[in-house]
């Protein structure tokens, strides 16, 4: 009897027929659409005379190109000329029928935050988007990822996609996590110690003691950096925690469907991946990029390798052997959909309270989602974010990527909690520096790379007597 990894039973369990030269016919049940690509793909299809095929399968999210300024207006766009993008996506989504969440929806935000929040992802299903982080949607048990524009218009059109069964890679977590030690600082060691060519476009299934013991947003974070592992998806095995985290949720399937579809989807115990390894969680301290690759990343602790090369070195504004606590900060940024959850939101404010942010740092919190910025107010956690002295922003993926427009300053060093940290990402000559949400906090506060556990302790509250 033949026995299957979770990815390969949930691709067989889609599969339409054979296209030839090793490519197969894969019918995808959630469609995604962001305002940046959505309303050009479906404009395009509207000229050519093509009409979407399942509507209700298609979810068309404002959160790229949107203001993260407070209070933003309906159109408002953080990029020249962006409400454009915002305009013409709304006008298409609403001609082709299909489910909008605009910039003025209650349920606003980022995609891979939204699609968790709203049962839009989960076990079994098989999600495409036009972004490259929908890998983040394995964290859940579905089979996702990134797609171009004119794959997304052919599944828009089709409901289904042409596409090659990947390899299979097995990343096995072991040991205990550290108290400071977060899912992004995993990610980051992971991608250290192989490289950023290390997932080979293979799929990658996360397994072990440590991710079981993750909760469902920490599995998220996870997934969300596998594609900076150069995987062509991720997956995580659903259990008691995605079906608990899902069951309720506007689009999910109801509680006895999830349960049944996380018992399905699992690996065989037998099964075989093409490539396994491991990461040992004990011997992973707070990380932090140093490079432009996130493969560029070490302890905080640590000093600039003597193998570093002379672009990035050059670019970063670094030298061999600096140590890297060491480098003062004058921009720090809080969000993203690798970190812009409830949860990672609620771990840096841990640090914020009692504290300021240095008077030389630019600092920025930008909520995931309408929902996640609507908790966070209601556990107070914004006036932490506003007292300590950052901003506190409308949901959106801001300052995670350059779109024009606003930005940090050319020559910034800044402290970032989110996926990339390539040459200009957030703004021209911008040296990005990525982190865990607490280490982002902390560095905020000390002015330079910062350990949460480097920072000094807070004087204790005495009772009046």
């Amino acid at each position: 009897m033949p026995h299957f990894t979770a990815f390969e039973k949930l691709w067989h369990a889609h599969k339409v027929c054979d296209a030839g030269n090793g490519y197969d016919l894969l019918a995808i049940d959630r469609l995604l659409l962001h305002e940046r690509t959505g309303g050009v793909a479906l404009k395009s299809l509207h000229a050519n005379g093509f009409k979407v095929r399942d509507p209700h399968r298609v979810f068309s999210i404002m959160d790229h190109v949107v203001s993260y300024r407070p209070g933003r207006s309906r159109d408002e766009s953080r990029m020249p000329g962006g409400e454009v993008f915002i305009k013409e996506t709304r006008k298409m989504a609403l001609q082709a029928g299909l489910n909008l969440i605009d910039t003025d929806d209650p349920h606003q935000g980022i995609v891979h935050v939204v699609a968790p929040e709203r049962g839009i992802a989960g076990p079994g299903l098989s999600l495409v988007c036009p972004d490259s982080h929908t890998c983040s949607l394995g964290a859940l048990g579905a089979m996702a990822w990134g797609i171009g524009s004119s794959e997304a218009e052919h599944v828009l059109v089709t409901g289904v996609l042409r596409a090659k069964k990947p390899k299979q890679m097995r990343v096995f977590i072991h040991g205990k996590m550290h108290s400071g030690v977060f899912a992004k600082d995993l990610a980051l060691a992971l991608i250290a110690k192989y490289g950023a060519r290390g997932g080979q476009r293979h799929a990658i299934e996360f397994s072990g003691p440590v991710i079981a013991d993750m909760s469902v947003e920490e599995r998220l974070t996870l997934c969300n950096m596998a594609v900076e592992f150069a995987a062509q998806s991720a997956f995580i095995a659903p259990d008691e925690k995605t079906t608990a985290y899902l069951t309720g949720r506007h689009y999910s399937a109801p509680q006895g469907v999830l349960e049944a579809q996380t018992n399905l989807f699992t690996t065989d115990p037998e099964a075989i991946f093409d490539l396994e390894i491991s990461l040992n969680a004990s011997e992973v301290a707070p990380f932090v990029s140093w490079g432009t690759s996130p493969e560029d990343a070490a302890a905080i602790s640590a000093d600039v390798p003597q193998t570093a090369g002379e672009r990035p070195l050059d670019y970063m504004g670094l030298s061999a052997g600096d140590r890297l606590n060491a480098l003062e900060v004058g921009g720090a940024f809080i969000g993203s959909c690798t970190n812009g959850r409830l949860s990672d939101l609620e771990a840096a404010a841990a640090i914020l309270k009692g504290r300021r942010v240095a008077s030389h740092v630019e600092a920025i919190c930008v909520p995931g989602s309408q929902s996640v910025k609507r908790a966070a107010e209601a556990a107070g956690l914004d006036q932490i974010f506003i007292k300590a002295g950052f901003v506190w922003g409308a949901p959106g993926c801001a300052m995670c990527f350059y779109a024009g427009g606003e930005t940090f300053a050319p020559g910034t060093r800044v402290i970032s909690s989110t996926n990339r940290n390539f040459e200009g990402r957030q703004g021209p000559k911008v040296r990005t520096h990525l982190a865990s949400p607490a280490t982002v906090a902390a560095s905020a506060v000390a002015g330079h790379i910062c350990a949460p556990s480097d920072l000094p302790l807070l004087p204790l509250e005495v009772p009046n007597a």
